[in-house]
């Protein structure tokens, strides 16, 4: 009898070792963290909601400018260029000599083959259009000269 309360004592041991031995196996596999990011998008620069460019008049009636200056910026032909105003590539209209700015109400006279005239005015061919056109009138030169040789 003696025997086998030995026996017992000794199988309780180890079935708490081994109980011991396998929770900290547990717990070493539950307190292992792997570096992880939650799933989800970002809030900037959202899609559908782009910033806006505020086209139209940079310079009004009556104002003085410097050659470069942007005058307009349009996406469809708002305005046409006039005296001494340039038409960019994305329909930019820009002062070409320094001078005062000036716009008028004028009857288009479009050149059909150019690509913004055809997106633009597509079916208006025989129509009478009114636009306004943006003109830089440049400062009048002086008239003092020097003489300075006789041929």
């Amino acid at each position: 009898m003696a025997h086998l309360s030995q026996l017992s004592s000794l199988a309780l041991q180890n079935i708490r070792q081994t109980a011991v031995l396998s929770d900290i196996n547990n717990l070493a596999k539950i307190c292992v963290r792997y570096a992880s990011k939650k799933a989800g998008t970002s809030t900037s620069n959202r899609p559908g909601h782009p910033r806006p460019k505020h086209r139209g008049w940079r310079v009004q009636d009556g104002h003085y400018v410097h050659a470069g200056t942007i005058l307009a910026t349009q996406l469809k032909t708002r305005f046409h260029p006039g005296l001494n105003v340039g038409f960019g590539r994305n329909g930019t209209l820009y002062a070409m000599e320094s001078g005062k700015v000036m716009v008028t109400c004028e009857k288009i006279n479009p050149n059909w083959d150019h690509s913004w005239i055809k997106r633009c005015y597509a079916g208006r061919e025989n129509q009478v259009i009114y636009k306004k056109h943006f003109n830089v009138i440049p400062e009048p030169q002086h008239n003092r000269f020097l003489l300075i040789d006789r041929i």
